[in-house]
């Protein structure tokens, strides 16, 4: 049992490494700008993937930044200029594409990460981060797309995501010259 186990973490995490080597620096370099100059992101997400970005939205509220979780009922109203966060493997979900939709009728600048080569998400998003990582649903034109996956459905993105987030809040932290305890001090302390 343990051996399988073994086996199987060090397939997962060798998988993540892959995704991780093929990532397009400048598309980093683009996010973490769009980032530090947006006085107010939205981030949306949904399912696992949905997870990974709601903890980026709340590692980016203890950077400082304005934050909102879209689906939060405290959520303002997207104004024209606000940046607003996708993440959708399949690039092609029915209500993301209503609500980015309706972000990008509003004047937001949408920026979507997605694996996926084709959807209706692509067609909107003023900019993309390709996470070359296999997604549930997500379309691909070649195997040079992608990193090739022993897991089932998704979980190669959404793994990917999730460290992915925390990677650029750490790139972030630096290069806006905070620490580990400011963002402490930004933490729920009501718990």
């Amino acid at each position: 049992m343990m051996q399988e186990f073994q086996e199987l973490s060090k397939c997962a995490l060798g998988e993540l490494s892959k995704v991780f080597e093929r990532v397009n620096g400048k598309e980093i370099r683009m996010l973490l700008d769009k980032i530090k100059s947006a006085e107010h992101i939205f981030l949306l997400g949904a399912g696992r993937e949905g997870i990974s970005t709601k903890a980026f939205a709340m590692r980016l509220m203890h950077l400082g930044k304005d934050v909102h979780w879209v689906w939060d009922d405290t959520t303002p109203a997207v104004k024209e200029g606000d940046l607003f966060i996708c993440a959708c493997g399949s690039a092609d979900v029915s209500h993301e594409n209503t609500i980015c939709g309706n972000a990008k009728r509003e004047g937001a600048y949408l920026l979507l990460l997605t694996p996926s080569s084709e959807g209706f998400l692509l067609s909107i998003a003023d900019a993309v981060v390709k996470i070359p990582a296999m997604a549930y649903k997500a379309v691909y034109h070649s195997e040079e797309e992608y990193v090739p996956t022993a897991q089932m459905m998704g979980n190669q993105f959404e793994q990917a995501l999730f460290i992915f987030f925390d990677v650029i809040v750490m790139m972030l932290k630096d290069e806006m010259g905070l620490t580990n305890e400011d963002m402490e001090k930004r933490h729920r302390n009501v718990e």
